[in-house]
């Protein structure tokens, strides 16, 4: 099975980027994902189902952990239904 995780963490700064934000994208690069997308408002990545687990909960820890102090994600399995995604 294969899932998409999409995430923001908040506070938000359009100055800079906080801490937290820049935690959830070493997070994400670093997991043994495809398809990552990072960007100033939010952010996918694509992956088999284990590794994205794996990831969320990692972004999670570390994320609350450099000061997010909420942190919004959606998981979804990709492929339609009747496509037999695995």
């Amino acid at each position: 099975m294969r899932l998409r995780v999409e995430f923001t963490t908040e506070p938000f700064d359009l100055d800079e980027a906080p801490a937290h934000a820049v935690v959830a994208r070493q997070v994400i690069e670093a997991a043994e994902l495809d398809e990552v997308d990072v960007g100033p408002f939010g952010n996918t990545a694509e992956g088999a189902a284990d590794a994205v687990l794996s990831a969320v909960d990692a972004l999670l820890r570390q994320t609350l952990q450099a000061g997010a102090t909420r942190v919004s994600l959606q998981v979804n399995v990709v492929g339609a239904a009747g496509e037999g995604a695995q």
